[in-house]
């Protein structure tokens, strides 16, 4: 009868930056965070069309231009 609204992921953003993995090969594409000081890569989310990008951005409260793009 009622639906519960989705809570966020819980996901501590400080020190690492909001990323979009892309493969060279088979153009699939992930979402995630990269840690600034390790380099460390943790991945959230697999990124198959628009939609999938535009409910990651939704999830984590980012805007489009705050994403990179690495390969």
């Amino acid at each position: 009868m009622f639906r519960r609204k989705k809570a966020k992921p819980a996901f501590n953003k400080a020190g690492k930056r909001p990323v979009i993995r892309s493969s060279i090969c088979t153009g699939e594409q992930t979402a995630g965070f990269k840690d600034a000081e390790t380099g460390k890569f943790h991945e959230v989310m697999l990124i198959r069309n628009e939609e999938d990008f535009q409910e990651f951005l939704r999830l984590y409260d980012l805007a489009e231009a705050d994403v990179g793009r690495e390969w």
